[in-house]
């Protein structure tokens, strides 16, 4: 990697980006915490039900799969939150880079940097010359140059610092709630195949439930629509897996 210029560095960093700015981050922000809940809850709600629906076909003893399922949810929440935290860093990293390389560009390659400013103002509208006292803001500004070039051009916002470590709590938290819906049941009727029925009961309610709030929160209207097709595809993950599942059966 290229380093950028030591004069660059010297530059003052932005000025606050005001409200509007930090209403659209905080926006950024719940939209990356809803979506990794999504991740979570979704396969909390399939894997360990898909889990408990397979055991049940071997085993009579609710205990003993409920057993089976919290190791389940342990091993499945680190594993998912670690999954997540590596995302986060990742997300981290990228964006550094690409900032880096972008900082070295508008020094090294300013004319082509510029060039590239103009081509995303022009979809907007704005002629050549319209855009030169933009430019010119830029020359002398080359920090909010840069702002620019990463959010228009490349299309990448800079991570909150402890996105690798929400993430990993959203996804891991949700991992284990989305379990505990299947999981319960076991913990309450003796009989798996008792406890099946109320657990497949539990969680295509989990999920209908889940898709309408999910609907909610995005401030989508067709909140009915959300929570069916959260239903169906949620459904049909867990069934499938049921099924593979009663393919290879196990004697115990």
């Amino acid at each position: 990697m290229v380093e950028p210029s030591s004069s660059y560095g010297a530059i003052a960093p932005r000025a606050d980006g005001g409200e509007s700015g930090q209403s659209q981050e905080n926006h950024a922000r719940a939209g990356e915490f809803l979506s990794d809940c999504v991740l979570g809850m979704s396969d909390g709600l399939t894997v360990p039900f898909a889990l408990a629906a397979g055991l049940t076909s071997a085993i009579s003893s609710s205990s003993v799969i409920a057993l089976a399922v919290v190791s389940e949810l342990i091993a499945g929440a680190i594993s998912m939150g670690l999954g997540g935290y590596l995302s986060g860093r990742v997300e981290a990293d990228t964006h550094d880079a690409e900032r880096e390389r972008e900082e070295w560009e508008v020094v090294h390659k300013k004319e082509e940097e510029e060039e590239e400013v103009v081509h995303e103002l022009c979809k907007f509208g704005l002629t050549r010359e319209q855009c030169e006292p933009v430019l010119e803001h830029f020359r002398k500004n080359p920090t909010q140059w840069v702002d620019f070039m990463m959010k228009f051009e490349l299309g990448i916002t800079k991570p909150a610092d402890s996105r690798p470590f929400t993430s990993a709590l959203a996804v891991g938290g949700s991992y284990v709630v989305g379990g505990l819906v299947p999981l319960i049941p076991y913990l309450i009727v003796p009989n798996a195949k008792l406890a099946l029925r109320y657990s497949t009961a539990a969680t295509l309610l989990a999920l209908f439930v889940f898709g309408w709030v999910k609907a909610v929160l995005i401030g989508s209207p067709k909140r009915g629509k959300s929570a069916v097709e959260t239903l169906v595809v949620g459904g049909a993950a867990a069934a499938a897996a049921f099924f593979l599942a009663k393919l290879f059966p196990v004697d115990l």
